[in-house]
């Protein structure tokens, strides 16, 4: 790495704009300027000086602002895309996402499926470009925040004379560098709270140079931020998850790793009644026949204890009974689970007996638990049923003939049956679905009758945890801290600098000039020192003249 030394003995980096110390131009184009070009303090960026190994460019592809901006549209874009359908942890429970969406959404929710859309917050492409956009923030503010750090820090009092002369407020009098106006300017730059530092008569008045460090302030606030939505994706930080389990039913609860187990001891539902209830609710019932007053599940939460030996059975271990309302959720161990959604009269058993057509005498009657239905149902005396096809969500016939069911949940749940007798003890094969029979070898000399069914309502549970949320809100808090004191606060200097007769006057703040003209116009009242001029103003208004 060579370096640059001035003619004032600095040593600047290699790229360096204006130099360090004293702001002399270090370059033939800046030398050519009318107006320096102060935002970095013309200090060497590492971006615009190494380009020559791999970690140079890609410091340099990650230092551009417009490649930190299209990662946001980019990921802005991604994420919005990704609300259009459901993600696959919103489609009911069971259900095969490859054949829910197609059948839901058609050719759209295929493709949706086939490029990976339905779980697109964990895909790795996706964090890839929050990672991307991590990386973006960290380079852009390494790249700039260190070479304008050691560039206000190595400022002298005593700038060259041509530094002075390219700031935007610049004048220059003869004749009024006398002690008493100096002392009267330092006085009024007090007043203003300007932090003041002298050099062979010369001064450099600064205040608010924090400043300008509130745009890394921000990036350090968004990488938290992003740090915390990365953090998201540990297991055991963050759990979302949808929770269907029925009455009388004992699950897991997700995310816990095994750890605790819920039951459904009943699912309560309450409407508005016209009768009783506010009658602001009569228009609604009458059009949607009823509305929902209140509806929760009286659940116990259990721990599981032991079961840490192969084979061993798990105890459970109760902690408490309760009472899941919507916005009353459940909560412990940093866990909060939440009432949903619900579904009333789920089929649960079906009961069927078998008919002698002709007759219309019964033998034996059965019982088919639609979750957990058996091969075999012996009904005595030799007849006997076999189960030979299940289809709990059937949704009609494929092109070979086939039943096809859309889910495991018995929502319109068909059979095959093979009827044993002593007629016939090979059996007869039948197919029974709801409000359907069929007999595919001809007519059969038996029937499965149904009987009745029962049924049990469903809760739709949502099991939430955030660990993360803390970071989340840290990463907010310090982002805001930048905000405003970028905001709020502006960093101004003023130099005076008295050489050989003549009193050399600049300014430069990083955004409010106006508000810098008028303290600089306070400090001089009263001096005999002239005001200086807006040489960008002055710039324009000749070219207006023009």
């Amino acid at each position: 790495m060579r370096e640059m030394k001035c003619e004032c003995g600095h040593v600047n980096p290699i790229g360096t704009i204006l130099c360090e110390s004293c702001g002399r131009a270090m370059t033939e184009e800046a030398i050519k300027e009318s107006l320096h070009d102060m935002r970095y303090e013309g200090s060497a960026r590492r971006s615009q000086t190494y380009n020559k190994t791999i970690v140079d460019k890609v410091w340099n592809f990650f230092s551009s602002v417009k490649v930190g901006v299209w990662l946001i549209v980019i990921t802005l874009i991604a994420s919005a895309l990704g609300t259009i359908l459901p993600q696959e942890q919103y489609i009911p429970s069971g259900s095969d996402p490859a054949q829910y969406y197609k059948d839901e959404y058609g050719w759209f929710g295929d493709l949706w499926y086939t490029i990976g859309f339905q779980d697109l917050y964990n895909s790795w492409w996706y964090l890839l470009l929050i990672a991307s956009i991590g990386v973006s923030l960290v380079i852009c503010s390494l790249d700039r925040y260190i070479p304008l750090r050691r560039a206000l820090k190595n400022q002298k009092v005593t700038r060259h004379e041509g530094f002075l002369m390219r700031q935007r407020i610049f004048g220059n009098s003869e004749g009024h560098g006398r002690e008493e106006a100096f002392e009267q300017v330092k006085s009024k730059l007090k007043e203003k709270r300007y932090r003041l530092r002298e050099e062979n008569g010369n001064i450099l008045a600064e205040k608010n140079r924090f400043s300008r460090w509130g745009p890394y302030i921000n990036h350090i606030g968004l990488i938290i931020f992003l740090i915390g939505s990365m953090l998201r994706f540990i297991p055991g930080m963050y759990v979302d998850e949808l929770l269907w389990i029925r009455e009388g039913e004992k699950k897991i609860v997700p995310g816990t790793n095994s750890q605790f187990v819920i039951e459904n001891k009943k699912f309560i539902l309450q409407t508005y009644d016209k009768k009783k209830d506010n009658q602001n609710f009569d228009q609604a019932i009458d059009r949607v026949g009823s509305v929902p007053k209140n509806f929760q599940s009286n659940v116990v939460l259990y721990k599981r204890e032991g079961g840490k030996i192969a084979g061993e059975p798990a105890k459970l271990k109760k902690l408490e009974s309760y009472q899941i309302k919507v916005n009353q959720p459940l909560k412990f161990d940093h866990y909060a689970v939440y009432q949903m959604d619900y579904k009333l009269n789920e089929f649960h058993d079906m009961w069927f007996r078998l008919e002698n057509k002709k007759t219309g005498k019964f033998y034996g009657l059965m019982k088919i638990d639609l979750f957990n239905p058996k091969d075999v149902y012996n009904l005595g005396n030799g007849y006997k049923v076999q189960l030979l096809g299940f289809y709990p969500n059937f949704t009609g016939f494929a092109k070979n003939g086939e039943p096809q069911s859309s889910s495991p949940i018995p929502d319109n749940p068909a059979f095959l049956f093979n009827m044993i007798t002593p007629e016939h003890p090979k059996g007869e094969k039948s197919f029974a679905a709801i409000r359907e029979t069929i007999e595919p070898l001809g007519n059969n000399e038996y029937k499965m009758a149904f009987a009745g069914i029962d049924t049990r309502n469903v809760s739709a549970l949502t099991v939430h945890k955030d660990l993360t949320l803390w970071v989340l809100a840290f990463g907010g808090f310090i982002f805001m801290i930048g905000v405003v004191q970028g905001a709020y606060w502006n960093h101004r200097r003023i130099w005076l600098q008295n050489k050989d007769g003549k009193v050399l006057i600049a300014g430069h703040t990083n955004k409010n000039w106006y508000g810098l003209k008028r303290e600089i116009a306070f400090v001089l009242e009263g001096t005999g020192i002239p005001e200086p001029i807006d040489q960008q103003e002055k710039k324009k208004e000749g070219e207006q003249e023009g």
